[in-house]
C-alpha cells in the first residue's frame, strides 16, 4: 500500500473520519476510526501533512502530530465547507478537508502551545463569568421592576439597592418572589467574586509573561487586550505581514474592487475576532477620549488628533486599533519592544 501524504482528520468526540491521499492526492482510505485507534495510527504512520479544522479539540490533536513528526495544518471550517461536494456527512468532510489543504491562498489558523492554550482557558472563564455576570444582574433587575422596583444602570447601583430591596419589609414584595430574588442576588455575589479572582490571575499572568508585558507599552492596550494579542498573534510567524494579522482581527475596512475601481468601506461587523476587536476599539476609544483633553506627548498621539479632527473619534478609535494590531504583530515577530516617537516639528 502507498505511503499517504496527506491525512485529513473530521474530529468528533469519540468517532473520527480520518481520509487518506497518496502523493497524487488520490484517496487510498476514508473510514471512520476510534480515538485510540486515530491516535495509533498517528504514531506508527511516517511523517505526513495532517490536516484537520481549527474546531474542539484540534490542539490536542495537533501537538500529538507534530510530536510524532508529522507537518499539521489547521483550517478554519468555513474555508472547508466549500470545496465539500455532495450531502454532509463525516466521509465528505473528511474528503473536503484534504481538498483544501492544497488550495495555495487558503488562510490556515496557527497551532497552540500548551502555555498559550492554558492561558486561553483562563481568559475563557474569566469571559464566561462576566457573561454569565452580566446576565444575573439583567435578570435582578428585570423581575424587581415587574414589581415596582426600579434600579440605575451600572453594577453600584444593583449593589446598594438589592440589599435594601430584600431587607424592606414595607414594599410589598410577596415572600416568594423575595426568597427567589435572594436566591439570584447571592448566585451574582458569588459569580462576581469568581470573575474577580479570575480577572487578578489574567492581570498577573499579563504582568510575568515578557509579550504580554511588551504588548501593554502601546497605546490603547492593558492587560486584557496585551493577553488577547498574544493568544491571537503568538510569535508572529503565522502571519506574513501586519495587514494579514489585522485582517484577521478584523479590524481592516472591508474592499470591493471590480474593472480597476478599488471601493473601501468600515470593517466588517462579523469578521475576524468579534471579541478581541470590540475589547481593542474600547481601549482605543478611552485613549481618544483622553487626548481630547490634553496636549499630545509623542508622534503616535499627534497623528491620532490630527485624525480625530479630521475624520471623528470614532474612525480615529479604529484606525488606533488597526495600527495597534500591525504594531504588536511586528513586536511579536522580530521580539522587539515598542519604542514611541517624538513629536515632530
Amino acid at each position: 500500500m502507498n505511503q499517504p501524504r496527506v491525512i485529513a482528520v473530521d474530529l468528533a468526540k469519540s468517532v473520527f473520519q480520518v481520509c487518506l491521499f497518496d502523493t497524487s492526492m488520490q484517496v487510498l482510505s476514508n473510514r471512520a476510526m476510534s480515538r485510540a485507534k486515530l491516535q495509533a495510527l498517528l504514531v506508527r504512520q511516517q511523517a505526513a501533512h495532517v490536516v484537520m479544522e481549527a474546531c474542539g479539540t484540534a490542539h490536542f490533536w495537533a501537538r500529538l502530530a507534530q510530536a510524532h513528526g508529522h507537518r499539521v495544518t489547521l483550517l478554519p471550517p468555513k474555508l472547508v465547507s466549500p470545496y465539500r461536494q455532495g450531502q454532509k456527512t463525516d466521509g465528505n468532510d473528511a474528503l473536503a478537508i484534504g481538498i483544501a489543504s492544497q488550495q495555495p491562498q487558503i488562510k490556515t489558523a496557527a497551532v497552540k502551545t500548551l502555555e498559550q492554550q492554558a492561558l486561553q482557558t483562563l481568559k475563557r472563564v474569566q469571559e464566561h463569568l462576566s457573561d454569565q455576570l452580566t446576565a444575573s444582574g439583567n435578570a435582578l433587575r428585570a423581575l424587581a421592576a415587574e414589581f415596582g422596583l426600579m434600579m440605575a444602570k451600572g453594577t453600584a447601583s444593583l449593589k446598594r439597592r438589592m440589599p435594601e430591596i430584600l431587607e424592606d419589609a414595607e414594599n410589598d414584595l410577596p415572600m416568594a418572589a423575595r426568597d427567589s430574588l435572594a436566591m439570584l442576588w447571592s448566585s451574582w455575589q458569588q459569580l462576581d467574586a469568581q470573575r474577580q479572582s479570575a480577572e487578578r490571575q489574567l492581570q498577573q499572568y499579563g504582568q510575568t509573561l515578557e509579550p504580554c508585558r511588551r504588548l501593554q507599552a502601546i497605546e490603547g492596550i492593558g492587560y486584557k487586550n496585551a493577553v488577547a494579542l498574544y493568544l491571537r498573534l503568538g510569535d508572529g510567524q503565522h502571519f506574513k505581514n501586519g495587514r494579514e494579522a489585522a485582517a484577521c482581527v478584523g479590524v481592516t475596512p472591508r474592499q470591493h474592487s471590480s474593472g480597476g475601481k478599488v471601493r473601501m468601506g468600515g470593517i466588517g461587523r462579523y469578521r475576524g475576532d468579534q471579541r478581541l476587536r470590540s475589547s481593542l476599539i474600547v481601549g482605543c476609544r478611552a485613549m481618544v477620549n483622553a487626548l481630547q483633553k490634553r496636549p499630545p506627548r509623542n508622534a503616535t498621539e499627534q497623528w491620532l488628533q490630527t485624525l480625530i479632527t479630521r475624520r471623528g473619534p470614532g474612525r480615529a478609535a479604529v484606525a488606533l486599533a488597526n495600527r495597534n494590531v500591525r504594531t504588536a504583530w511586528a513586536m511579536m515577530r522580530h521580539a522587539s519592544t515598542y519604542q514611541s516617537q517624538p513629536l515632530t516639528a
